[in-house]
């Protein structure tokens, strides 16, 4: 699953379209297999920053679950939309196809 409200299906996209010129250059997205696969990611991603939040000219990449939030008790986490899985990223000035790679790299 990808949220980015540049996308028409997404709940706030009539909301986004409406309020900028842009989507913006924040995305996140759920990976399947939860917390083993977040981190495997974080650990293979090579252009991608690893972040412990988000914003810069290079492209971030943050696992929330293990992280930012690994405090928060799993019950709670859910409960505010964030699942073992999900991943954030910060797009910088990278090249689009070089972020596709190392994205696709790691997710293997």
């Amino acid at each position: 699953k990808v949220n980015y409200p540049g996308l028409p299906a997404h709940p706030g996209h009539d909301l986004a379209t409406k309020q900028m010129k842009a989507y913006g250059a924040i995305i996140s997205f759920e990976l399947k297999k939860g917390y083993k696969e977040g981190k495997k990611v974080m650990d293979k991603v090579k252009i991608f920053c690893r972040a412990a939040s988000l914003g810069d000219t290079r492209s971030l990449i943050l696992h929330p679950p293990s992280s930012s939030h690994r405090a928060v008790p799993h019950k709670e986490r859910l409960a505010i939309g964030i699942n073992d899985g999900l991943m954030r990223l910060s797009i910088g000035i990278e090249s689009e196809k070089d972020l596709i790679r190392d994205l696709e790299e790691a997710l293997g």
